[in-house]
């Protein structure tokens, strides 16, 4: 039932507005202990760092079941993050990396110190590209257990995105699932990306509600998001679902042709061509037809309706003066055959004249020869069927026919 072209256009829109930035190792440790940077460099580290002692960290996750814990950094231990944040800011990674193994391998080490190394690993091997160990060290950090909330739900809002990207599914969903569930937040956005996971694993009922949960979260939800959820209900084959959201999304962009645009490929895989004519048309009359692809999805809608053969022969006549169309086969053999269904036999045999070089093999000649023949031009249809012979076609025979006619 899909459009192909169509999905995988709206799908890449749609993906490339949930998935968020991944943020990395860049969160808070509590106040008065070392800093993770998060890549970005800062000459005022030291200052930035004592601003964060005198003021509150406001908390992004108010109603997490989760109690922020009370570990710190003992005096021995913070001299080595310090260390290995001073490398980390020097860009000297590996070096930073292996005090973060250290610190990991360290029995003495308690969940505060496991958590905050293992998050600047990860960091590092993110930036590496090693999105495998990555994701090891996101998962030491979460199961550490020893950042605050804000820093501990960030991580597993970066582990859930990453494993969604390296196709890791069904972990993906189980981390983003523990996240809402201890969170109990609604961010939409993530809730986007959750329904963009469920979408990937073909769970389209799942997908659906949870975008639309994402929707009715947002004080204003992306078009992007409605173009998500008109996706996922195509692939579902509830093309019902898909018009109703197509029509909204439409209805409040009534200047923006992508948006009309799908709306009319939607009707027309609805079987509503009445209605993607009007839309079509409405577009043409007003000069934003403008492309030789949409003057196409014109055109081959009316051809699929009998009778309107003549609406076929108007666009594409129209497209071709305007320059929208280019004079290549495939314009010209709708042409001809616009014509020929209107019983314009003449008109045909220009198209087909035009067509038939172009062609990778015979038949449009062989169909040429017999248009000819059948207004008795038998001379050009003899000719017509030669050139058809020479450049090859299914049938011989018929070719060999045409040219046995009586007359020259």
């Amino acid at each position: 039932m899909n459009n192909p072209n169509f999905s995988q256009r709206i799908l890449a829109v749609a993906m490339g507005a949930a998935f968020l930035t991944m943020t990395g190792a860049a969160v808070a440790a509590p106040a008065g202990e070392p800093q993770a940077r998060g890549g970005a460099k800062s000459a005022d580290r030291d200052s930035s760092r004592s601003s964060r002692k005198s003021e509150a960290v406001a908390e992004t996750y108010p109603e997490a079941t989760r109690k922020n814990p009370t570990a710190k950094a003992s005096q021995g231990m913070s001299r080595k993050m310090t260390e290995m944040g001073k490398l980390f800011d020097a860009d000297k990674r590996d070096e930073a990396r292996v005090i973060a193994d250290e610190i990991l391998a360290d029995s003495k080490a308690n969940s505060y110190e496991k958590a905050y190394a293992a998050q600047f690993a990860a960091q590092i091997a993110y930036e590496a590209d090693d999105m495998p160990a990555a994701i090891g060290y996101f998962k030491q950090a979460i199961d550490a257990d020893g950042l605050d909330n804000n820093a501990h739900y960030g991580l597993m809002i970066n582990l859930a995105q990453l494993q969604q990207q390296e196709e890791q599914y069904v972990d993906s969903l189980a981390t983003f699932d523990r996240f809402f569930a201890e969170t109990r937040s609604t961010d939409p956005t993530l809730l986007m990306v959750k329904g963009q996971g469920l979408y990937l694993m073909q769970r389209y009922d799942d997908a659906a509600a949870t975008i639309k949960q994402a929707i009715a979260a947002s004080d204003a939800p992306k078009p992007e998001w409605l173009s998500m959820l008109m996706q996922v209900y195509l692939d579902a084959d509830q093309i019902g679902e898909a018009v109703k959201t197509a029509e909204q999304i439409a209805a409040a962009n009534p200047d923006d042709k992508r948006a009309q645009m799908n709306l009319a490929s939607i009707y027309s895989q609805a079987d509503m061509s009445d209605k993607a004519l009007g839309i079509l048309e409405n577009l043409r009359s007003s000069g934003n037809l403008d492309s030789a692809n949409e003057y196409k999805v014109l055109f081959t809608t009316y051809a699929g309706i009998d009778g309107r053969e003549k609406d076929v022969i108007a666009v594409i006549n129209d497209g071709l003066e305007k320059g929208v169309l280019q004079p290549e086969y495939n314009t010209y053999v709708a042409l001809a055959q616009a014509y020929y269904f209107s019983d314009q036999p003449a008109q045909a045999i220009t198209a087909y004249e035009k067509a038939a070089p172009m062609a990778k093999d015979g038949e449009t000649y062989l169909n040429l020869a017999r248009v000819l023949q059948q207004e008795n031009r038998i001379t050009e249809a003899k000719a017509a069927a030669r050139q058809a012979l020479a450049k090859g076609i299914k049938r011989e025979k018929d070719a060999n026919v045409i040219i046995a006619l009586p007359g020259k």
